[in-house]
């Protein structure tokens, strides 16, 4: 614990962070922000542990590598001080400000910027809270206007420019409308005969365009299913007649103003703006190799009445070619790839070992037509390896026979198995890893209830002083509003605690249920467990199985200290990848 009385040695750990790819490329705000910090530790004669720097991270989240870096220096003690330049520099959010103050005191860690005006009185702290606030409602009040000035725009039958046009089209001069790019439309108009009138799946159409090497519209050699598929449904492509336009005028979804300047002799497509909300993220994730940190985005739908309709020059696409798309992948469904068997590794679990991706389960008819009395044969093959991923292969081409790969890995987890407390300890430290690094979670449950308590107490303030004349009804709508918002952080932040408290008692119940039944069961039971039983476990323990071009498998599962290589196949002759 730090030594504050002032005869102990002062400590601190400056913090950084730029909030865009552009600012953490270039260097100068990140530089900045550590020169003025170490400056002022020098002034006041603190040691610096260390320098931590969030590039290109968003303040909007607590995910971040570099703050979760600054949390396990305070939770490991011997921490005085976290510094950074602006307090919106720890988060922009003040229910996260207060979350990061809580936890730090709880450590004997204060945390401080250099432009706080507090001096730890009550009043100090009623100061920053109040420009914390004001701060905030300035980043709410320009976002507003923004998204005001993209409602304008697009009421006005104007298209809002983002990083790339719909393929097939290109911005004007004015980036505010479409032009048809003969070239790439052409691409888009096969993808419509070809679905519409030639009946190609999906699929077909993207495995053609890529032994074509036609490239995707962000230049790359592999066509994804998805894709495709937005691009038919799009209406951007399919041409609008005259009756349509009115049709979304009496909707509101277009205005007056804009389809009086159409031509009512010619078609044009829709381009949709404001039909849902998006709102982007990051999250931390727990896993055999550590923490990593992935995107995430919650897309919300919007009501009718508040899409807006912009009109865009005529695809070229006939009418005829998009109707009969749309109704040929209408009922479209993803086929299982599991087959009439189970497979013990499917789902993810058997993975390639040079590229990491899944194993696809392939079924083989004997290389014929399915008739009877053919022999079938089962494999597992990497993803990658398949018509269409000529331009960037996996090496590992070969097809690894299920009856060799299956009994080997089971071979293998069965003996680990039989020995329970060896995996209870490897369980353990799947446990830890599940619990994270940020302490006590029931401490930061703790910390997010105090601040939907202290929400509560405040709306009941607000109330109060709106009931005695001292703030109007506009301010009262505004700060409630405020509230509403730390809410729905606090709500969230509470629940993902409470999720991981959850997940972490599911799995010290189930290694206590899963030892105590290996305890009781006698070792050859194990050997008799049907391949559905054995996958249960596979899952409980987070099992991956990798296979390489030599056939060796690795096993390993999150709590190992690492992958084990346990068993080696015996690789079959190069031969044609068998029918799926």
């Amino acid at each position: 614990m730090p030594n504050f009385s002032g005869h102990g040695p002062k400590t601190a750990v400056l913090y950084a962070r730029v909030s865009t790819d552009e600012q953490a490329r270039s260097g100068y705000s990140l530089a900045q922000q550590i020169e003025a910090l170490r400056a002022y530790a020098a002034a006041e004669g603190y040691e610096v542990l260390e320098e931590v720097v969030d590039p290109g991270q968003s303040g909007a989240s607590l995910e971040r590598p570099g703050m979760d870096r600054v949390r396990d220096l305070v939770a490991a003690g011997g921490v005085s001080i976290v510094l950074a330049q602006d307090r919106d520099r720890f988060a922009r959010e003040p229910a996260y400000l207060f979350y990061l103050r809580e936890e730090f005191s709880e450590c004997g860690t204060e945390l401080r910027a250099l432009n706080d005006r507090a001096d730890g009185s009550p009043e100090g702290e009623l100061t920053t809270g109040i420009l914390d606030q004001i701060a905030r409602y300035e980043r709410l009040k320009i976002a507003e206007r923004s998204r005001r000035g993209k409602l304008r725009k697009a009421r006005e039958g104007k298209v809002i420019a983002t990083k790339r046009p719909h393929f097939g089209f290109r911005y004007n001069a004015t980036r505010d409308g479409y032009e048809v790019e003969e070239e790439s439309m052409y691409v888009v108009g096969r993808v419509f005969r070809m679905i519409g009138t030639e009946g190609v799946a999906i699929r077909g159409v993207k495995k053609i365009f890529e032994r074509e090497g036609l490239p995707t519209p962000e230049g790359k050699c592999i066509w994804g299913q998805f894709f495709i598929r937005e691009a038919v449904n799009d209406d951007a492509y399919r041409p609008h007649t005259w009756e349509e336009i009115e049709a979304l005028v009496a909707k509101g979804q277009m205005a007056r103003e804009v389809a009086d300047r159409l031509d009512p002799k010619k078609r044009y497509g829709i381009w949709w703006f404001n039909r849902r909300r998006t709102k982007r993220y990051q999250v931390a994730v727990n896993g055999p190799e550590g923490k990593t940190y992935k995107k995430r985005a919650k897309i919300t739908p919007r009501p009718e009445t508040e899409w807006i309709a912009v009109p865009i020059p005529d695809s070229g696409v006939p009418r005829e070619w998009v109707d009969l798309a749309r109704a040929a992948i209408k009922d479209n469904k993803k086929a299982s790839q599991a087959g009439k068997r189970e497979w013990q590794l499917s789902g993810g679990l058997a993975r390639c070992a040079e590229c990491g991706w899944a194993m696809r389960c392939l079924t083989s008819h004997g290389g014929g037509r399915r008739t009877e009395g053919k022999k079938i044969s089962f494999y597992y093959h990497c993803s990658r390896v398949s018509v269409g991923y000529e331009h960037n292969p996996c090496p590992n081409r070969k097809v690894h026979r299920v009856d060799r790969v299956e009994p080997l890995v089971w071979e293998y987890v069965s003996g680990v198995m039989k020995n329970p407390e060896d995996l209870r300890a490897d369980i353990d430290r799947m446990i830890e890893l599940e619990k994270g690094t940020r302490g006590d979670p029931g401490k930061e449950a703790g910390r997010w209830a105090e601040k939907l308590a202290e929400v509560d107490r405040k709306r009941a303030r607000y109330q109060e002083m709106a009931a005695g004349d001292l703030i109007t009804l506009d301010e009262l709508r505004a700060r409630l509003a405020e509230l509403e918002e730390t809410r729905g952080i606090a709500e969230r932040e509470l629940a993902a605690v409470r999720g991981q408290e959850e997940r972490v008692r599911d799995l010290e119940r189930d290694r206590d249920a899963l030892i105590d039944s290996l305890e009781a069961m006698a070792p050859e039971v194990l050997d008799s467990l049907m391949p559905e039983e054995r996958q249960q476990w596979y899952k409980l323990l987070r099992l991956q199985a990798a296979i390489g071009t030599d056939g060796t498998v690795e096993v390993s599962w999150a709590g190992a200290p690492q992958g084990t290589a346990v068993c080696e196949t015996a690789t079959l002759p190069r031969r044609a990848t068998p029918r799926a």
